[in-house]
């Protein structure tokens, strides 16, 4: 199936990059995973990549059980960083088994493969049996030495020409030696003119359509297009890869012009060559890749079976990445209902995926179309909220009537004070409030203010961002006046 046109050449692609020999552009983020031994420093190289600690480290193997996955931004190139468990090429225990498998799928999706040694460890058979497997993919691979945290170990890495490898890269990760000329030669290795953000075509909302395996995504998609356009089975898995549909929708407004929207059919199972386990199928990588293209993502969940673990990974990918969200209950015809059954759904819901407590809640069945026809108004609230910028000065008054009626807690003997507050972007609407000092301000009364003001304005199925920030000197001087600071006007 042919996808959305290469804006730079027009050329259709449901491919991660254009076809036209003349353009080759890329235009999804490249992927890096790490793979090898377990113990070799892999979850330590992830975390310092991708600048805070999503990995769990500790000083013996098998920790890393399913693979982890964030986004890097190293000298100035984006990418998607993969950190897979330790990789045990001849095993019998099934856990090791599991990683092996989640590895080889990570290195299916991956452009590029970094290979990790341990140089204290020295060289070990399964590091020459991962070395011979790497050579027979097509994949990219950079090799490096780890935890080589000083001269003393430079003779170490020696043994580890016996693998024939034209290049050998001595890091230590925990201290960050070598990792920038490491990350230089991977970046390098990149595919051809690949470019993190796709241009906006305007008018466009951009909606992916996200689940875990057979939970109705192409039916979804074919009841929008009212057409079989995508393959459905009960299968799982029977879409392979992210399928992009154009469709126009009157105008709710009369006169207006035709709504625009880009549909992606995402991809539930990994490419069936690649499929080890029964426990996750599911390509998160190629989930990723859909909803940092998304404006609104629909997240379809089986009335069947609930809210899974799989749909708490997805929902989490979406609200980390501050995307506009909406939860389908998909199947609803196939549950047995009474008056309170509807409230008891959505309440489970909500319990499971508190952190997307701002996504609409629809009840709905793609097989017989069951209330499919008001998802589109949803979807439009959804990213005109997410597009919702509110001015300056209204905004600082509802800032200053929370501050005056609700004291923030007292930091170490210190007040929090609030000196005003400014909206700096949409998709995701994000405030930055300008304090005395940051640390000041609770996790609880950040809260607070972001509950408030949800309450205040519509945000509706969007999340919303707070920061606090220091004032400057130069902010003072350009900026006089004395803060809001109700303690004091009682004491007046």
């Amino acid at each position: 199936m042919d996808g959305p046109p290469c804006f730079e050449c027009t050329v259709p692609s449901s491919l991660p990059f254009c076809p036209s020999p003349s353009c080759g552009r890329y235009l999804m983020k490249p992927v890096v995973a790490i793979v090898g031994r377990p113990n070799v420093g892999k979850s330590t190289l992830f975390n310092r990549l991708v600048g805070h600690r999503a990995a769990i480290v500790e000083d013996f193997p098998g920790v890393t059980r399913d693979r982890q996955y964030g986004d890097a931004e190293v000298l100035g190139a984006e990418f998607i960083l993969v950190d897979t468990g330790g990789f045990e090429p001849e095993t019998n225990d099934e856990m090791l088994q599991l990683m092996r498998s989640q590895a080889e799928i990570a290195i299916g999706e991956a452009d590029v493969v970094i290979m990790m040694f341990d140089c204290r460890a020295g060289l070990l058979p399964a590091d020459r049996e991962i070395t011979q497997m790497l050579k027979r993919t097509d994949k990219r691979v950079h090799y490096a030495v780890n935890k080589v945290d000083g001269p003393r170990h430079d003779p170490l890495v020696g043994e580890f020409w016996e693998l024939g490898i034209h290049e050998l890269w001595p890091i230590s990760a925990q201290h960050a030696h070598g990792v920038l000329d490491l990350m230089e030669a991977v970046i390098a290795d990149f595919p051809e003119g690949y470019d993190v953000e796709e241009e906006r075509e305007e008018g466009v909302i951009r909606v992916a359509v996200v689940g875990k395996p057979n939970a109705g995504k192409s039916t979804l998609v074919n009841r929008f297009l009212g057409e079989e356009r995508m393959l459905v089975s009960d299968v799982p898995g029977t879409t392979r890869d992210a399928i992009d549909s154009r469709i126009e929708r009157p105008n709710p407004v009369e006169g207006g012009p035709p709504r625009k929207y880009l549909i992606i059919d995402t991809a539930g199972v990994r490419r069936r060559k690649w499929i080890k386990t029964t426990v996750e199928k599911i390509s998160i990588v190629r989930t990723f890749k859909s909803i940092d293209r998304a404006d609104v993502c629909l997240l379809l969940i089986d009335a069947k079976e609930g809210v899974t673990d799989q749909d708490a990974k997805i929902a989490r990918l979406i609200a980390d990445k501050g995307k506009a969200c909406v939860l389908l209950i998909n199947k609803w015809d196939a549950i047995e209902k009474d008056e309170a059954t509807h409230g008891v759904y959505v309440k489970a819901i909500r319990s499971s995926l508190s952190f997307v407590d701002y996504a609409p809640v629809m009840t709905m069945s793609a097989m017989t179309g069951q209330r499919t026809h008001k998802i589109f108004e949803t979807i439009d609230l959804a990213d005109m909220n997410h597009m919702r910028r509110v001015s300056t000065g209204e905004l600082n008054r509802i800032i200053d009537r929370l501050y005056q009626t609700h004291n923030p807690p007292i930091y170490k003997g210190r007040r929090l004070k609030i000196y005003y507050a400014t909206q700096v972007s949409v998709r995701c609407p994000t405030f930055i409030l300008f304090v005395n000092d940051p640390d000041a301000l609770a996790t609880s009364y950040k809260r607070f203010i972001l509950n408030r003001l949800r309450e205040h304005f519509d945000f509706t199925g969007t999340p919303i961002k707070l920061a606090p920030r220091k004032r400057s000197q130069k902010q003072d001087r350009e900026r006089p006046g004395k803060p809001s600071d109700p303690s004091k006007r009682d004491r007046r």
